[in-house]
């Protein structure tokens, strides 16, 4: 007796629906935790050739509606670039830190709090999480400037609150939220016999999430946290709406110091846009050669 035939192989097809596609009935789609990294990762050095031959010949382009020459656009542009790139793009970096830094050790404490199950700690958590997830990052930016004060008195030491440090609260805010949804996925990600096995083993709820499943989502939170590093670094522009003295900030004020010649704007946000690329890039192509090696292997 012969094999039995498959359908849409061997034989036509009984049916239109798709051919090993998992069934949503909800008919949602799948969020990809890497999206940016994936997208930044695509680029190859066609793509970036293609966007600099394009931000190369605009200049000569306006030059004919201008007094401004492309060398001159681009002469003002490398007397600024020290300015520019040290008390601008490096600060921006620095914010990049600290605002990662405090996020991800707020977010490990809300995502692991999400688990709990007790609901005077779970339920707190997860509004929050919601909350700051959902907001627009430029919205918190203006609501921790306008609620935290310039400067605090405590016991007779004034202690000044700069616009830089409003920026890192804010920008960490979301990536809290962010990161507690990356520890809740992960831990939840650990098959339900590891819990099992070790209440078998009488380890208590502690041992069990520190000693047997956090040393095994560790790996798994390393892509996701990088992707969200590297969305932060490319937010870190808006801390200048707030006044933070940092890439863009400068990169306007070099401009109107240039007397605002329209064709100073393509060179030095281009140029902006360059190192930002360059610093971001490895990242995604990083996060994604991470995301292969500690992939489930079923």
């Amino acid at each position: 007796m012969g094999a039995r035939p498959i359908p849409g192989v061997d034989v036509g097809a009984a049916t239109d629906l798709a051919v090993l596609k998992p069934f949503d009935p909800a008919g949602r789609t799948v969020h990809d935790p890497l999206l940016m990294s994936r997208f930044l990762a695509r680029f190859t050095w066609r793509h970036v050739l293609a966007i600099g031959l394009v931000f190369a010949l605009w200049p000569s382009i306006a030059h004919a509606q201008g007094r401004f020459s492309y060398g001159d656009a681009f002469a003002a542009l490398t007397k600024w670039i020290p300015l520019v790139v040290i008390d601008g793009f490096l600060f921006n970096i620095l914010i990049s830190f600290f605002a990662m830094g405090i996020g991800t050790a707020a977010g490990v404490l809300l995502g692991l709090m999400q688990i709990s199950p007790s609901p005077v700690l779970r339920l707190p958590a997860i509004f929050l999480t919601q909350l700051f997830r959902n907001m627009p990052w430029l919205v918190l930016l203006f609501i921790v400037l306008l609620a935290f004060p310039f400067e605090v008195e405590m016991f007779g030491v004034i202690v000044s609150f700069p616009a830089w440090v409003k920026a890192v609260i804010g920008l960490s805010l979301p990536i809290m939220a962010n990161i507690a949804e990356v520890v809740r996925g992960a831990v939840q990600s650990v098959p339900s016999g590891q819990w099992e096995a070790a209440e078998s083993l009488a380890f208590t709820r502690r041992q069990t999430l520190f000693e047997i499943v956090l040393p095994q989502c560790f790996k798994r939170m390393i892509p996701p946290w990088m992707n969200w590093y590297a969305i932060l670094t490319m937010a870190t522009p808006l801390c200048s709406l707030l006044g933070v003295e940092e890439m863009i900030n400068l990169s306007r004020q070099a401009i109107e110091a240039e007397d605002n010649h329209p064709e100073l704007l393509v060179p030095f946000y281009g140029f902006a846009l360059l190192i930002f690329f360059a610093y971001c890039y490895p990242i995604a192509r990083w996060t994604i050669a991470l995301e292969r090696k500690y992939a489930v292997k079923l």
